[in-house]
């Protein structure tokens, strides 16, 4: 019989094992039997190593599971939550990553089939590889005087995840199992090479996802609230997502029936029995364990169930027999909503009007903020940031494209710095280059889902979907400019015509869900007296239009300083320009942009010949608007709020 955990989780709330960990204590062993023959003259101490007993007892670790197995669980976890190369680092066996992976994983299955030798194969068992988080953390820094140094990178975590999750897939495992999440950085990094992986062996296991929330506050150790968590790791096709360890049943509940309501994969919870005593011991009994899960059994949160530290085969029997009578969780389906996240999350929903997207971190648009960038003056240019949350940006798009800086190393400093500040990093960032190596970069510092700004058709569409694909697996949104192999398009036609061919591309070619896809149609610079440009911001919005109706879910974006560039200057006229050009582009469709929050002016408020001859602009309503706008302009020049000047 064929296993498939999707059809058994539709029928019935499946039971996961509890903790390994709990119950390799109850043998009492000592250095000696972590040792085995095989490691009797090895120059480190290995007592602790649990993940090294599926080599030297293995007979320990297959009773184990056996005895979860007895108690009524559905699904095993491997013993080798620790087991990859950062990790075992501390034991010196760093070589050893892949064989215990593959050895306990065939250990899982060989106990699986000791039982179902014994007591059939009505209800299938599955094995789940565990992949734990490691000892150190990619979004925070273990140096409490180097706020932007990390003791691990991306790339490091994703090498030793892939040598884990190949052992564990080729040693026979059902499920991959990413859990005890402290850091989304690290479960994105796990992510990421399990589809590498995956697609190297031609497999394609569900993949379930367990986070934990550390305290009261309702956030995980790297400061992720439960949505902009699952917000995070969403764009992965997965079996199920959950919670696990650092509370007990009780604590979990308001977390779980968050994850419960708003999760389009299957639930899973597996708490502490109980919250530790001050000897770090769990008191919990299985029957007052029981009482707690039962709660949100009834209450329909869960598909899987089971127990993390201090729970044992007699916790699980009792959470067995309990799941057997309720039904599993339904399933919502899946929106078409663009969903980010920082440390917090944020949906663009179509009631929410416009997201705007401050402007300032950027090199290329700030002289101040490329000054402190050069000069090495990040703390400066932090507070920069601040003061685009602080103005009402939803997001913060950061640019380091500028011809003497390190572009990439720069955009790596500052969004390892920006991970330090909560009140900065609470919002989705969108990271922002020409250069796909330092986007990549950018990526890889950045635990929320983020926006990449941007790529376009410019190299043609091999390069194209090659830069999709790399963001999709990242699980960021993107902007997509329109700009093709001919240049960037200046009318309407070709705006739609580029548009249109990106959208089938990427929902037809690489899968990119089309509610992550958000155009950037050209927002030109309007009254610069050339007629050609004439039609400028009309283009745009017709073309917002367009995309709209005819590109499902795709979302549009611009960078809206650039309609009033030809009014350098005069702030009073350029604010009244990006208001009504949000006017009108909102109403068209517009979704966000990227603009100054601080700088923008309540379109009812602009004087009212001043706004006429801004529109007669915009909507190219006069043959002489241009020549109007440039002469009031002049008669009110130094009015308005006080944009940013070079050295302010």
């Amino acid at each position: 019989m064929k296993k498939n955990i999707q059809s058994e989780l539709v029928k019935r709330i499946l039971v996961i094992d509890g903790a390994m960990g709990t119950m390799i204590q109850r043998y009492q062993l000592d250095e000696k039997d972590y040792r085995g023959d095989r490691f009797a003259t090895w120059s480190h101490d290995v007592k602790g190593n649990n993940d090294l007993l599926s080599l030297t007892r293995p007979d320990i670790i297959r009773d184990i599971h056996l005895e979860y197995l007895n108690a009524g669980a559905d699904i095993i976890e491997t013993n080798t939550f620790s087991a990859q190369v950062i990790s075992l680092a501390d034991y010196k066996m760093e070589e050893l990553a892949y064989e215990i992976n593959f050895e306990s994983a065939k250990l899982a299955k060989e106990a699986i089939a000791l039982y179902e030798k014994t007591n059939g194969n009505e209800y299938p068992k599955f094995v789940a590889g565990s992949i734990g988080p490691t000892n150190r953390t990619t979004s925070l820094s273990p140096d409490v005087n180097d706020p932007g140094y990390r003791a691990v990178t991306f790339d490091q975590l994703v090498d030793a995840y892939s040598t884990q999750v190949k052992g564990l897939i080729e040693g026979g495992s059902d499920l991959l199992l990413i859990e005890t999440i402290f850091d989304t950085l690290n479960a994105k990094a796990a992510l990421y090479a399990i589809q590498v992986v995956q697609e190297q062996l031609n497999t394609n296991l569900p993949i379930m996802i367990s986070g934990t929330i550390t305290d009261a506050s309702g956030r995980t150790l790297s400061g992720q609230t439960v949505e902009a968590f699952l917000n995070s790791v969403a764009h992965v096709d997965l079996l199920s997502i959950g919670l696990n360890c650092a509370l007990g049943a009780k604590e979990m509940r308001p977390y779980l029936e968050e994850l419960s309501e708003k999760a389009p994969f299957f639930i899973s919870a597996y708490p502490n029995a109980g919250l530790p005593n001050q000897f770090g011991e769990y008191d919990e009994t299985p029957h007052a364990m029981g009482h707690q899960v039962k709660d949100f059994l009834v209450s329909g949160f869960l598909n899987i169930v089971g127990g993390c530290c201090g729970t044992t085969p007699d916790h699980i029997r009792e959470i067995a027999a309990l799941a057997k009578t309720v039904k599993p969780r339904v399933r919502p389906e899946r929106d078409h909503l663009l969903h980010l996240s920082g440390l917090e999350a944020v949906t663009l929903r179509p009631e929410s009007n416009f997201m705007n997207v401050g402007e300032r971190t950027n090199v290329t648009g700030s002289r101040k903020f490329a000054r402190l960038i050069a000069e090495n003056q990040y703390e400066e240019a932090l507070a920069i940031a601040r003061d685009q949350v602080e103005g009402g940006a939803q997001a913060i798009d950061i640019n380091m494209d500028e011809g003497m800086l390190d572009s990439e190393a720069a955009m790596v400093k500052f969004l390892n710095l920006i991970a330090s500040e909560p009140d900065i990093s609470k919002l989705p960032i969108m990271i922002d280059s020409s250069k796909f190596y330092v986007i990549e970069a950018g990526l890889k510092c950045t635990q929320g889902k983020s926006i990449v700004n941007s790529i376009s058709l410019k190299e043609g569409e091999a390069a194209f979907i090659e830069h999709a694909k790399i963001i999709r697996r990242f699980g960021a949104a993107v902007i997509v400019m329109a700009f093709d192999e001919d240049g960037q398009a200046d009318s309407y036609e070709r705006r739609i015509q580029i548009c249109e061919r990106a959208y089938n591309i990427l929902t037809e070619k690489v899968n990119f869900p089309p509610q992550d896809i958000i155009f950037d149609p050209n927002i030109f610079p309007v009254a610069t007296g050339m007629e050609e440009h004439r039609r400028n911001a009309l283009d745009f919005f017709d073309a917002t239009e367009w995309i709209k109706k005819n590109l499902p879910y795709a979302k549009v974006s611009g960078g809206v300083s650039n309609v009033s560039f030809s009014f350098r200057g005069n702030d009073h006229v350029r604010e009244a320009i990006h208001a009504a050009f949000l006017y009108h582009a909102i109403k068209r469709g517009m979704d966000m942009g990227i603009v100054n929050p601080g700088q923008l002016q309540v379109y009812d408020e602009i004087n009212k010949e001043l706004l006429e001859r801004v529109e007669d602009v915009l909507l190219d309503r006069r043959d002489d608007a241009t020549e109007r706008l440039i002469t009031y302009a002049e008669q009110i020049k130094g009015a308005g709020k006080k944009m940013e000047r070079d050295e302010e």
